[in-house]
């Protein structure tokens, strides 16, 4: 009898009973290449990349696995959208709003000077229209992004001189990430956008008179505390930056149900991992800058009222001019206003009084 006949004829029981099993076909094994823009001495945020490609590999049984690589092993840290767009890779892990040379709307995604904290990015993202929106920006880029992690509020920056008014940010050369970079020049400062494994040669050569990284934990690694003496907060320009995964979008699709479902997973564990990081490791490294003779110092209010004032002024301007940053940078506004009269009561009020005590 011819076999798929005698299949069709027999029934599974049949099958069995007879010695003939049915062809199976094997899913074939996923190999993926991710380029992060970070170094791999910073445990933190290039070690979300590495969380994220093992958890990847744990739920798919390995049959799915993703390479990681730090910032300049396949391509420069700043090259890393174009390469998931091209398909050179099939993944990146990087900070939006570095790329907002392309367009400002890359910022949104990530930090905006006095924008939304970490809490309420993640909220935006996931429970209002902030992934929706931004999946359909980037669909012109031929990516499709995931949440990647956040550091929470980070710190204001390494400065070789103190800050005591608006006027000493006249003429000051900072490493100041992305979009921010736009509010500091209206300040009259002069920005330098720098890849982090590159900060340090440039603020020890005196190259640059500042630089901003992250917080205590990846500025002590980094060694700021050595080369520059004066050390700032809040740093207004990142509230709450997110990172992303941005997968290139034939890559994605090509994916089963299953695993796209591990890779929304394994995301959202690299995510929640990546700020618990950051929470859990920058109170012990401040401690010991402060200890070590880090001059700690919050801006001045002139400084910060001058910031906010650009800011808004600034978003004013792209939005008549930018169609992709007003749609969304509108939805972000609306959502930042109700946020910040929630965070107002409950969460401020909880933790201005706890900051009193002395425990």
């Amino acid at each position: 009898m011819e076999r798929r006949s005698f299949v069709r004829s027999a029934g599974l029981a049949g099958v069995l009973a007879a010695g003939v099993a049915p062809a199976v076909h094997a899913q074939a094994a996923i190999r993926w290449r991710l380029a992060s823009s970070f170094p791999k001495s910073l445990d933190t945020i290039f070690g979300a990349a590495e969380v994220f490609a093992k958890k990847v590999s744990e739920m798919s049984g390995g049959k799915f696995t993703i390479t990681t690589h730090a910032g300049g092993e396949l391509m420069p840290p700043f090259g890393v959208v174009d390469g998931v767009q091209n398909g050179t890779v099939e993944v990146a892990h990087t900070a939006p709003y570095y790329f907002f040379g392309k367009d400002e709307t890359f910022a949104l995604g990530c930090a905006i000077p006095f924008g939304l904290n970490s809490r309420q990015m993640t909220a935006w993202m996931i429970e209002g229209n902030g992934l929706k929106l931004m999946r359909e920006f980037y669909k012109q880029f031929n990516i499709v992004n995931f949440l990647g992690g956040n550091t929470g509020a980070q710190m204001g920056g390494w400065y070789r001189k103190e800050i005591k008014s608006i006027a000493d940010v006249k003429g000051m050369k900072m490493r100041i990430g992305g979009f921010a970079g736009k509010v500091f020049e209206k300040l009259g400062g002069v920005p330098q956008n720098i890849p982090g494994g590159e900060i340090y040669q440039s603020l020890e050569k005196g190259t640059i008179d500042a630089a901003e990284w992250v917080g205590p934990y990846d500025d002590q690694k980094l060694g700021f505390n050595k080369v520059a003496p004066f050390y700032y907060y809040p740093g207004w320009w990142e509230g709450g930056p997110q990172l992303d995964f941005y997968i290139n979008s034939k890559a994605y699709e090509g994916l089963s149900a299953e695993n796209k479902a591990i890779v929304e997973c394994a995301a959202a564990v690299a995510h929640t991992d990546m700020q618990a990081k950051y929470d859990a490791k920058n109170p012990g490294a401040l401690k010991q800058l402060v200890a070590g003779g880090t001059k700690l110092f919050r801006f001045p209010k002139d400084v910060l009222d001058a910031a906010f004032k650009e800011s808004m002024a600034l978003y004013s301007d792209i939005s008549g001019k930018n169609p992709n940053w007003k749609k969304i940078y509108e939805d972000y506004a609306a959502f930042r206003r109700d946020q910040n009269l929630w965070f107002r009561f409950a969460e401020a009020g909880f933790d201005d009084y706890m900051q009193s005590q002395k425990l």
